[in-house]
């Protein structure tokens, strides 16, 4: 029985497992939002937030643990200067989890982690099209 045993092994000894949550944490924090499975994102989703609030520290200690976990100076630079600004007025609750469906594969069950202020950019194609869609009816009216 797993009785107060906090956390998710994911089928992985504990150095593959530090690393995991090293490389998806540099992921969101430099994309913003990744596609995981749930269990990962899950996993995950804790640690991130401990980096954002160590970045809102802002002070030296709190940003050698932070390279002391994240192994990035580009991430972490990153958390410091962009994410952890966005966050300065928000006491907690930094990413979200939104479900997208089983994985076509093995069916496991797939969502994005984002955090709370993700923007989605859209692709140029998508832009050009939403210019013509807009251009179309203008011409038709003429």
């Amino acid at each position: 029985m797993r009785h107060q045993r906090s956390g998710k092994k994911l089928g992985r000894d504990s150095a593959h497992r530090k690393a995991l949550y090293s490389n998806l944490a540099g992921a969101l924090i430099q994309h913003g939002r990744i596609e995981t499975t749930e269990a990962k994102a899950k996993a995950v989703k804790p640690f991130v937030e401990k980096m954002i609030t160590l970045g809102k520290r802002g002070d030296l200690h709190a940003r050698r643990q932070a390279l002391a976990a994240l192994r990035s100076n580009d991430v972490v630079h990153r958390l410091f200067a962009d994410v952890a600004a966005r966050f300065t007025d928000r006491p907690g609750g930094y990413t979200r989890i939104v479900r997208i469906g089983p994985r076509q594969g093995d069916a496991a069950e797939m969502v994005y982690l984002e955090l709370v202020d993700y923007e989605p950019v859209a692709s140029p194609f998508a832009l050009r099209r939403a210019e013509a869609a807009e251009e179309e009816p203008a011409a038709a009216e003429a």
